[in-house]
């Protein structure tokens, strides 16, 4: 593996607090204790009222909320997930937990998706004195999002118990090359559990045969999939405007002498934007109610991330627009923390620095003059939303 470049060859302070936030080891199943008090002091230090969040299940991890300026006013919000996807496995050509330059890249695991945002956010706001905010800006870093917004959505729970509201208009520094985009698709995750009765392989009339009542599962899947990939919706901007239906695991048996009594089966689909998110489990449930099956069958859902729809001509678009890649807002493809926020009343859109083309690769990067002009970006907005400047 190749040695990081020294902190001598990083440029302004933008770079040096990407290279400190890209060094926390931040991967899903990891603390996110360090990194979260990293960006607490840095906060308080420019006058934010901050908030931490624990994670009930999971005392080392949480997420913040941090605030600054007159409470209830409808300012901005800003969100960004402080996890990473794992790097085992992957050809990385530096370590991956210390910033890398290389020419014009930055390289390092979360250095796009989505610390550069971060390290953006925080350079933008050491310009701005805290005697300038006539409206909230709410800071909103969340948690577990790379395995499925689960972080967000516990804390949206939570601030909704609570009676806590956010800024309306509400910015996801997801990396998208500076374009803007408005909706996306959710993703829901189903468990099929199928019950049979164990027997000897050699009398297998004597048993109920899980695994081949899974089969049939399977098959009615595979029918319900083709009919959603048939049933194109009028969504512009959306790769494949219809519900992309995925079988995703199977487990049954143990050895091969017993007839299997027990088979599992997850599935997960994609809910368009504007799409109810049990809709397609209702049908699923439906379809394999009518098999001929000869054992019990469960489905349940087991984790909802739901889609995003946010209206074209919201103000944080005229405020994004002059700033943006490509004109009017588009879609993506992937979920992001967007849609559980916008259960609070938020019109998230999703705006940042970097390529999600990178994103979850070996060698992940975010272009230096990307970065460097997020900084600007975000002033800007913040500014305009916040501050009255004009």
């Amino acid at each position: 593996m190749a040695t990081a470049a020294a902190d001598g060859d990083l440029v302004g302070n933008v770079e040096h607090d990407l290279a400190r936030l890209v060094g926390f080891e931040t991967v899903s199943d990891r603390p996110t204790t360090g990194i979260a008090s990293f960006l607490s002091e840095r906060l308080e230090a420019l006058g934010f009222r901050i908030e931490p969040f624990q994670d009930p299940d999971h005392p080392e991890k949480g997420s913040l909320v941090a605030r600054i300026g007159p409470e209830g006013t409808d300012g901005l919000t800003m969100s960004g997930h402080m996890d990473v996807v794992p790097t085992e496995g992957q050809p990385w050509t530096s370590d991956p937990f210390r910033l890398t330059p290389r020419a014009d890249r930055l390289v390092g695991r979360g250095s796009a998706d989505m610390k550069g945002f971060f390290a953006a956010t925080l350079q933008a706001l050491e310009r701005i004195p805290r005697s300038a905010f006539q409206k909230e800006l709410a800071l909103v870093w969340t948690h577990d999002e790379e395995v499925g917004c689960l972080g967000a959505g516990k804390l949206v729970d939570h601030l909704l118990a609570k009676g806590t509201k956010l800024p309306t208009a509400c910015l996801i520094g997801e990396p998208t090359d500076f374009e803007i985009l408005r909706m996306h698709p959710g993703h829901v995750v189903v468990r099929a559990e199928l019950t049979g009765e164990a027997a000897h392989s050699s009398r297998p009339d004597l048993g109920v045969n899980a695994l081949e009542d899974a089969a049939r599962v399977v098959l009615a899947a595979r029918a319900l999939a083709d009919e959603l990939a048939m049933e194109k919706v009028d969504l512009p901007g959306m790769e494949r405007p219809w519900v992309a239906f995925n079988t995703a695991r199977l487990h049954s048996g143990t050895v091969v002498n017993i007839v299997p009594d027990l088979a599992v089966i997850e599935f997960g689909y994609r809910p368009l934007p504007g799409m109810h998110s049990d809709e397609v489990y209702e049908r699923l449930l439906a379809a394999v109610s009518a098999l001929p099956l000869r054992g019990r069958v469960q489905l349940e859902i087991t984790r909802r991330t739901p889609s995003l729809l946010t209206p074209e001509g919201t103000p944080l678009q005229g405020l994004l627009a002059e700033h943006a890649s490509s004109p009017g807002c588009g879609a993506c493809s992937f979920a992001t923390d967007g849609g559980q926020l916008a259960r609070m009343g938020a019109m998230p859109l999703v705006f940042g620095p970097g390529s999600i083309e990178v994103a979850h690769k070996a060698d992940e990067y975010v272009e230096r003059a990307a970065l460097h002009h997020a900084v600007d970006v975000l002033e800007t907005v913040v500014r305009r939303a916040c501050t009255g400047a004009s």
